[in-house]
C-alpha cells in the first residue's frame, strides 16, 4: 500500500546528510515523498569566491532542489523563515526560525500535512541532533504540528551514537580528513543506541545519497577549513557505503525492540486504521525542558 512520507528539515543540505536515503528508498518503492524546509539557508556559511555575484537563498534553494530530484520527491516547500545561525554566532535576522513562535510555525506545517494527508512525518530529535538552533525548533514544530494535523506516525531522524563514534574512528585517519573530525568531538550528539527504534538499511541508495550531498555544491565551499559535506564526500565509495548506509529513527509512541525496524511504514501496517498518537502532553514537557537551548 503507497503511503505519504513528509521530511521537515532547518536548511537545504540537511535533507542528505540524515534522511537522503530514507527518501530514496520510499520513492523508489512507490510512496509519494514531500520534503519541507522551514529555510532557504541564506545566512548559510560559504566560500566568498562562492558568494560573488550570487545570491546565496535563490543558490541553496537551486541546490535543494537538485537534491530532492535525485531523491524522487514529488514536492518541495520552504516555510520561508530565515536562517538563524549558530547559538554562539546568531545571524540576528528578524524571521530567525528558532526565535519564531511555535503554534504559528507548526500552523503552516500542518496546513502541508493536512493538504497531503501525510502517514509519516520526519523531524530531529529533541535536541537537534548536535545543538543547532534550528533543529531544535524543527523537533518542537514538527511535534506540534503533527498533533495539530493529525499524523500517525512521528519519527525523530538521528544517528546512533556509538555507530557514528566507530564510524568517526575510521575516518579520522583517512587522508585528507580534519583532526577536528575526532571522537569525542561529537561524544555527546544524537541517541544512545537503546532508544533507536528503527535502523533503516539504505545501502541499495548511497549513490543517491552521494549525488544528494554533491549537489550542495555552495555547503562544500569555505574559506578557511573543511565543511561536513566536503569530508563526507572524500569518503572512498566502499567505506562511505558503510559509514552512511543505514539511518536512524527514533519513532514516538513506540518502545525500542530487538531488532531494531528496517520498514518506516511499520506501525502503519500495525494499526490500518491509522489511529492517532495525541503528542500534546509530550510537545508541552519538551517545550518545557527546551527553555533557555
Amino acid at each position: 500500500m503507497p503511503y505519504t512520507l513528509v521530511s521537515f528539515h532547518a536548511h537545504p543540505d540537511d535533507e542528505a546528510l540524515l534522511t537522503a536515503g530514507t527518501l530514496a528508498r520510499a520513492a523508489a518503492e512507490g510512496h509519494r515523498v514531500v520534503l519541507v524546509v522551514a529555510t532557504a539557508g541564506g545566512s548559510g556559511l560559504a566560500s566568498a569566491a562562492m558568494l560573488a555575484g550570487c545570491d546565496l537563498t535563490e543558490r541553496r534553494w537551486a541546490e535543494l532542489l537538485r537534491s530532492a530530484a535525485v531523491l524522487g520527491c514529488a514536492r518541495v516547500e520552504c516555510l520561508g523563515y530565515d536562517d538563524s545561525g549558530m547559538t554562539e554566532a546568531p545571524s540576528g535576522a528578524e524571521r530567525a526560525f528558532a526565535r519564531q513562535d511555535v503554534d504559528e510555525a507548526a500552523a503552516r506545517l500542518a496546513d502541508i500535512l493536512r493538504e497531503e494527508r501525510a502517514d509519516v512525518l520526519t523531524i530531529y530529535d529533541p535536541v537537534g541532533g548536535y545543538g543547532h538552533p534550528d533543529h531544535v525548533q524543527v523537533h518542537h514544530v514538527g511535534m506540534r504540528a503533527a498533533t495539530m494535523a493529525g499524523t500517525a506516525v512521528v519519527l525523530e531522524a538521528t544517528v546512533d551514537r556509538s555507530r557514528l563514534q566507530r564510524a568517526l574512528r575510521i575516518i579520522h585517519y583517512l587522508p585528507g580528513i580534519p583532526a577536528d573530525f575526532a571522537p569525542a568531538r561529537l561524544a555527546g550528539a544524537y541517541t544512545a543506541p537503546d532508544a533507536l527504534t528503527h535502523r533503516v538499511d539504505v545501502r541499495r541508495y548511497v549513490r543517491q545519497k552521494r549525488a544528494a550531498m554533491a549537489a550542495h555544491v555552495s555547503q562544500t565551499s569555505a574559506d578557511s577549513g573543511l565543511r561536513t559535506l566536503t569530508v563526507l564526500l572524500r569518503i572512498p565509495r566502499p567505506v562511505f557505503r558503510w559509514v552512511l548506509g543505514r539511518e536512524w529513527y527514533v519513532e514516538y509512541g513506540r518502545t525500542p525492540t530487538e531488532p531494531l525496524l528496517d520498514n518506516i511504514f511499520a506501525s502503519l501496517a500495525d494499526t490500518p486504521d491509522h489511529t492517532i498518537i495525541d503528542m500534546t502532553n509530550n510537545y508541552a514537557h519538551q517545550s518545557e525542558d527546551a527553555v533557555g537551548t
